[in-house]
């Protein structure tokens, strides 16, 4: 199934002591290494000839650490031979080859000069960048099979429960709680945090300005836990300036999509607010399902999407709230999202087989989390507020391309949003699963040239695709949903009069 996400799972900022990486599911990771290859390990697997592409099949599933039992994804037996880390290289290259969007941008080098994996697919990608020139290509990630099935098949990573925003990667650092899951860890005592507050240690190492790589081992490991039970302790500072310091231990987390969903009253309506935080997990389709058949009753007139922090998912529930959002009379027989491939792929779809068709706006439940083929409910709005960050990402910024194709005004209030029109098929291969761009999406109208992102119309300087709406910094002196927040008032303010009021930029600090 297509997937439209800037991470798998939940993303997780960078930690920098210079620069220092962390990947998906909160691991730290080596950034690639810049120097030569090591040299061929001796071999007596296939051989390479620049230019030369055999078939991808031809080393699928040949694998250098062999899998047995069953495959969660397919549910019949791992289809893994006994192969070699030389043989998964190949598969990656033609692979790549066949699928990656830019593919004539990836620079041919010999799978044999790479030991692992993972460094080898990391040279599969295009340089190139945006007209700001940013690298085009931010998204390209792999991460371990079996997590990534734990992920999307029940919403669950190990962790505390905590999104983090990380103000300033670098010394002094500013690491802030965006949201917690409800029942985690983070939330439940002793822990007990809540959105605003501020990080000031972790195991006795000064989170602010803790400047040696050990110290920077030592916040990693405990700001992102590899596996459940570990114990780290925290000291923090809590949103109304008190500083405490607890032990808090490490579960498996349940995501909930829709972390807080409310209803208002103004001058002339009603107006939802939903804070919605990933498309990427199955329980999406019922969370959404629930909370737009709530809003619908009690008559909402106006939204408010909090799409903050929300990294991406799939491209199908996108398209699901999509048409929540417009309903029928504004998107009935209308594209929600058309994905293009590479040139070599102009008719059928190269991962299923089937003839290339667009996303629609999907207006029954798909099966996810619902049985397949009930009607959504839907608000038949004809413009949707949505709050963004550098965060907002992917299937969130689809649905900002897909309803602004079909004439739903989009109004924008934050800032300039990631900047990733493109999307994959997760593959997997021996163990992991790769994500390598394989098509980029257009709206209705044919438009998906957001690279740099959407940002809200009078953002100075001017950056990305310029749409209505407000810039507006991210406020962590109010809880999510505070309606004197400073996202949240903004829209409500815009919705009242039109137009941007002057709104203080949040200070984020304590006194």
């Amino acid at each position: 199934m297509s997937i439209r996400l800037k991470t798998a799972l939940k993303y997780s900022p960078i930690l920098a002591l210079a620069l220092l990486t962390i990947g998906c599911g909160g691991r730290t990771v080596t950034p690639p290494t810049t120097t030569s290859p090591p040299p061929p390990p001796v071999s007596s697997g296939p051989t390479y000839t620049q230019g030369v592409f055999n078939a991808s099949s031809t080393f699928q599933a040949k694998c250098a650490v062999v899998r047995t039992g069953i495959d969660p994804a397919t549910n019949t037996a791992f289809a893994d031979r006994a192969g070699s880390i030389l043989e998964e290289n190949h598969w990656l290259r033609s692979w790549s080859d066949e699928l990656y969007l830019w593919y004539t941008e990836i620079p041919d080098q010999n799978p044999a000069g790479f030991t692992t994996t993972n460094s080898y697919f990391n040279v599969l990608k295009t340089n190139a960048t945006t007209a700001t020139g940013t690298p085009r290509d931010q998204f390209h990630f792999s991460i371990n099979s079996a997590d990534y099935q734990q992920q999307v098949s029940s919403g669950t990573s190990s962790g505390y429960g905590a999104d983090l925003a990380i103000l300033s990667s670098s010394v002094p650092r500013d690491i802030r709680i965006a949201y917690t899951e409800a029942g985690s860890p983070a939330a439940l005592a002793p822990a007990s945090l809540a959105r605003g507050a501020k990080i000031l240690e972790i195991d006795d190492v000064d989170a602010i300005n803790g400047g040696s790589q050990a110290d920077v081992d030592v916040l990693n490991a405990g700001l992102f836990p590899s596996a459940s039970g570990e114990t780290h302790k925290f000291k923090v500072q809590d949103l109304g300036g008190a500083i405490r310091t607890f032990n808090i231990i490490s579960a498996t987390v349940t995501t909930h999509p829709v972390n807080l969903a409310k209803t208002i009253d103004i001058a002339g309506g009603k107006v939802g607010y939903l804070h919605f935080t990933t498309f990427g997990t199955t329980s999406a389709e019922q969370e959404l399902i629930t909370a737009f058949t709530n809003f619908s009753n009690q008559g909402v007139t106006d939204l408010v999407l909090d799409l903050r922090y929300n990294g991406g998912g799939f491209l199908a529930i996108a398209g699901q709230l999509g048409y929540m959002i417009a309903g029928a009379a504004n998107s009935q027989n209308r594209v929600f999202d058309n994905i293009v491939f590479n040139n070599k792929h102009t008719v059928t779809n190269p991962v299923t087989g089937n003839p290339l068709q667009p996303t629609p706006f999907y207006n029954t439940s798909l099966g996810f989390s619902v049985a397949s083929g009930q009607a959504l409910p839907s608000l038949n709005l004809n413009r949707v507020f949505i709050l963004s960050t550098s965060g907002t990402c992917s299937a969130s910024e689809a649905v900002i391309n897909g309803l602004r194709g079909v004439d739903v005004e989009v109004i924008l209030v934050g800032s300039t949003t990631c900047g990733k029109p493109y999307g994959f098929f997760p593959t997997d291969n021996c163990g992991t699963t790769y994500f390598s761009i394989q098509f980029r999406g257009e709206n209705d109208k044919g438009f998906g040239d957001y690279a740099d992102g959407f940002t809200p119309a009078n953002t100075v300087p001017a950056a990305g695709e310029a749409i209505p709406g407000c810039a507006v910094s991210d406020d962590f002196t109010k809880l999510l949903g505070d309606e004197t927040e400073a996202q949240f008032a903004t829209a409500l303010s815009y919705m009242a009069n039109g137009i941007c009021p002057v709104v203080p930029k949040p200070e984020n600090t304590f006194s």
